[in-house]
This record gives C-alpha cells, sequence and structure tokens, in this order.
C-alpha cells in the first residue's frame, strides 16, 4: 500500500513536470537522493529506468559519479538503454547507468528482502532489458523487491590502460564500480521502494555470476550486500595487469590509436577494436575485472576463498548441458562429428590444456553406450563451465562457510535436444517461464521446477539459507560428500552427482578463461 504523505506529495510534483501528466493510482517512492513515480505492471508496482550513475561519455574510461539528488518527482515509467556492445540489441548508449525496480507496493514501513539481478554475456554483452529478467512475477509470488542492472561492458567498463597512460588508473574495473554505484544507490533509496537495506541478495547467470564473485572480493563493496547467488558464472581468478596490458595494446593496434585517441573517439568505432586478436586466448579480445592492486587487490577464489566475502551465504550453481547452448545441436559441427574427429573439436572447447584424445579415450571407456555428441557435450561441459563452480564451492566447504551447490536437471521440452543449458535457469527463477526467448515451456513440470528454485532464491534473500517450508532439505555442501541439489520437476540432493568426471578434469589444472 502506499503511504499517504507520498500520494499527498504527488500534486505538487506534477507542477514540476511540465507536459508530464501521471495519474493518482500511479506508485510513488521516496528515497534519500530523489522522488520517483512508477507505473502499475499486474499485481506489482514498476520503478523503471531510474538513473543511479551520470551520463560517463564525456568521461570515458573514469569511475561514474552519482547523480545530484533532487527534489522534483522523477518518471520512472520507461526502461532504459543498454551498453553499446557488439550484439544486436536495440537502444544502445553510452549513458546506461539506469536501473529497474519492482515492488508489491512501496511502503516504507514493509521492509522486504531485496533480490538484485546482474546479467550474463560475460564482461562484453548483454542487458537486463528482456522479458526473462523482468521482476513482476518474482516480486508478486516471492513477496520481494527485485532491482535489475545496467552497467557499462567491454572496453568502456573492463579496458585496462593504467599502465599505458595514467589518466585512467580505474579503467579495469570501472564496470564492477558502476555495480557499486548501484549497490549504494539500494542502500540509500531501497526502503522508499519497499525493501530492506539489510536483507539484499545478488543473484547473477554467467557472466553476472561472474561480477558476483568478483565484488565479493572487493573491499568497496563490503557491507552492500548481504547474500549472493551465482547461475553458471565463477570467478576463481581475474585478469593479471600484464595480460590485461596486452590486450588493451591488441585493441589499441587495431584501432591505430593511443590511449588518449580513445577518450571522443566514435562508441561504434571503440567497439570494433573488440575484434582484435586475443593475444593469449586467441579470437575476440577478452574484457574482465583486473587484479589492479586499487579496487581489486587479490583473486576472488585463489589461493582460497577470499575471506572479505566469506560471511555472505552462497548459492552456487550449474546446468547439466551448460554447453549445449553454444554449440547448436543442429549445426555442421555436432552434425559430423564421429568418433575420428571428436577430440579435434573439443580440444578448443575444453579451455584447459588437457590431452583431447585421452580425454575421449576415458568416456568412451567409462561410458561405452554413449555417442559422440553425448561425449561431446558432457566433455565440453565438464571441462569448461564446471571447473570453476567445483573450485569455487570446494574452496568454501574448506573454509566452513555457508555454501549451497545446485545442478539444474530440468531438461527443455521446447527444444529437447538442448537438454538443460546454459541459461535455463534464468526463467525459473524469475518465475518467467513462456517469456520471450525461454525454452522452458509452461507445463506442470516447469512450474514445479520454476516454484522450487523460485522459493529457494527467495528463502536465501530473505532469511540467508535457501531451506523452508515445502522445499527438500538442501544440506550445506561439504567435503567429502560434495551435497548437490538436483533442481527437477522432482527436486532431490544427490552426493557428488559428477565425481567420475570431477575427478577426471581434477587431474588438469584450471586457469580461468580470459585471466
Amino acid at each position: 500500500m502506499i503511504a499517504r504523505r507520498t500520494l499527498l506529495g504527488a500534486g505538487a510534483a506534477l507542477t514540476a513536470l511540465p507536459g508530464q501528466a501521471f495519474a493518482q493510482v500511479d506508485p510513488l517512492a521516496t528515497g534519500k537522493t530523489g522522488r520517483w513515480q512508477g507505473k502499475r505492471d499486474g499485481a506489482v508496482a514498476a520503478f523503471l529506468g531510474i538513473r543511479y550513475g551520470n551520463d560517463t561519455t564525456r568521461a570515458r574510461f573514469r569511475p561514474a559519479a552519482a547523480p545530484a539528488p533532487v527534489r522534483d518527482t522523477l518518471p520512472a515509467t520507461r526502461l532504459g538503454p543498454s551498453c553499446p556492445q557488439s550484439s544486436r540489441i536495440a537502444d544502445q548508449r553510452e549513458d546506461c547507468l539506469f536501473l529497474n525496480v519492482w515492488t508489491p507496493d512501496a511502503n516504507p514501513a514493509a521492509r522486504r528482502p531485496v533480490m538484485v539481478y546482474f546479467h550474463g554475456g560475460a564482461y562484453s554483452n548483454g542487458t537486463v532489458i528482456e522479458p526473462q529478467v523482468f521482476g513482476a512475477t518474482l516480486a508478486e509470488k516471492g513477496e520481494v523487491v527485485v532491482v535489475t542492472v545496467n552497467h557499462r561492458l567491454n572496453a568502456l567498463g573492463y579496458l585496462y590502460l593504467a599502465r599505458l597512460d595514467p589518466r585512467f588508473p580505474d579503467s579495469g574495473n570501472n564496470g564492477q564500480l558502476d555495480l557499486i554505484l548501484a549497490l549504494q544507490w539500494i542502500r540509500d533509496n531501497i526502503a522508499g521502494f519497499g525493501g530492506d537495506p539489510r536483507r539484499v541478495m545478488l543473484f547473477g547467470q554467467s557472466g553476472g555470476g561472474a561480477k558476483i564473485a568478483t565484488l565479493m572480493g572487493m573491499p568497496a563493496a563490503k557491507g552492500l550486500f548481504h547474500r549472493a547467488a551465482t547461475m553458471s558464472g565463477q570467478q576463481v581468478t581475474a585478469s593479471g595487469p600484464i595480460n590485461a596490458t596486452r590486450r588493451a595494446q591488441a585493441l589499441l593496434d587495431r584501432l591505430k590509436a593511443k590511449p588518449g585517441d580513445l577518450v571522443d573517439m566514435p562508441v561504434e568505432k571503440l567497439i570494433d577494436g573488440l575484434k582484435a586478436e586475443d593475444p593469449i586466448l586467441g579470437g575476440g579480445v577478452y574484457m574482465g575485472p583486473v587484479l589492479d592492486m586499487k579496487w581489486l587487490t587479490r583473486h576472488p577464489f585463489w589461493p582460497d576463498a577470499n575471506p572479505l566475502g566469506n560471511a555472505i551465504p552462497l548459492i552456487l550453481g550449474n546446468t547439466r548441458d551448460e554447453t549445449r547452448a553454444f554449440d547448436d545441436p543442429k549445426s555442421e559441427v555436432v552434425r559430423t562429428l564421429d568418433w575420428s574427429n571428436l577430440a579435434e573439436r573439443i580440444a578448443p572447447r575444453l579451455r584447459i590444456d588437457a590431452h583431447p584424445e585421452w580425454v575421449v579415450a576415458e568416456y568412451r571407456r567409462h561410458y561405452p553406450a554413449w555417442t559422440p555428441e553425448e561425449v561431446f557435450y558432457a566433455a565440453t561441459t565438464a571441462g569448461r563451465s564446471w571447473r570453476g563452480q567445483v573450485i569455487e564451492a570446494e574452496e568454501r566447504a574448506k573454509a566452513a562457510v555457508p555454501a549451497w551447490v545446485y545442478q539444474l536437471d530440468f531438461a527443455s521440452p521446447v527444444e529437447p535436444a538442448r537438454g538443460a543449458a546454459h541459461t535455463h535457469d534464468i526463467p525459473l527463477v524469475f518465475g518467467t517461464i513462456g517469456a520471450e526467448g525461454t525454452v522452458s515451456g509452461t507445463g506442470p513440470a516447469a512450474q514445479a521446477a520454476s516454484a522450487t528454485m523460485m522459493r529457494a532464491f527467495v528463502n536465501l534473500a530473505a532469511k540467508g539459507d535457501p531451506n523452508g517450508a515445502g522445499l527438500p532439505a538442501w544440506p550445506r555442501h561439504t567435503l567429502p560428500l560434495r551435497q548437490t541439489m538436483m533442481f527437477d520437476a522432482r527436486s532431490r540432493v544427490v552426493n557428488d552427482p559428477r565425481k567420475w568426471q570431477r575427478e577426471l578434469f581434477a587431474r588438469v589444472p584450471y586457469i580461468q578463461p580470459g585471466t
């Protein structure tokens, strides 16, 4: 319910907005730094496109500043732009520091848990402007306040120029600093939207999860969030400053530019620079957080779980068939697989320096009935996608700090060949099954899997523990049991569900790709 004094202030606010008319039933929220007029979104209130950082177009490669507090009521009814990138996403602009809030009602007395979502797309692409991460359903069913955040990506957020030009000492971690700025806005304002600033949970998928793992080890983020969940996204190590400098130089070489030239270069040309060949990995140049010894002073999970984040209760998860999202089962690469070419094709996809013929031979010995396609997806998932999560979960267990591990087993009924692939857990947590871009379907099995995942995440946000009424008991991840929740139509806990594959790849050192 909207506070009476908030409604009374609406009339005065209208006079400050020439040409802008608001219906009296539209929701209002007031925080320490401003007042916003949202709109109804089904059973909840939505506040869209709220600015949390000033336009960085003329402050490229520098930390963003928080907007000055304002007394006028600001409209918050339209989604903001996304960061410029190579993906085909509409409305890309450098002025992209906006967030969105969904709340059952903007009652400051409500003090509901706050769930803040960071998007995937590694550190170079992505947006929260897509239907499967709209927060209305989660806010309504979970009785929580949902926040989604856009921020600077790729060269705009992570191009490390500090060792090439002293004018840009923060350039390698500006994307992370944007997220910290958003969390500071939440701390200062979310109570006015019905949220509890002392119960802020971060959750993110793929790159979003990696951003969270990194924030857990950043002193500037300490105290701004209190629980976390990483979904198919981990960050064992950050990019080292030497390799990050080599990558920056590769981009500069492609653009035939010096660091200072990038400041006012057309953003489209700057993004084109990302096509420079990565001097370490090959392919397009990698961008990500940097161990700059200023904002990030040690790796997130090496040599152990960063003590700075150990007090934060953490859910970590992956999907059973991660790489079925990356190589289409209908693609030429997969359709023409056979035992003669399998090792050659998995080699670059393992992302570790493992003997590919040996990997194939071991899978054939252990799973003699499997096809080349089954080995292809299982080996690349285990080698590429799980290793970071396994390491992070084990380091948390060694530190005896709270962590709960899951594996998504719910397979897409819409695209069965994709199985339980990368990104398939997003709509299950948000309750957006059936939304544009999802393949979860809307049948009873999808509803059951979604209800279980959503409730577990909401429980973590509310009380720092995913367990609760109506859910199967989910024990903490400990060694040597490695308890793992298998989310499916009928979820259950299994100990060390992929022991053989885990042990197979544990023989090979893991270096986080890009670092």
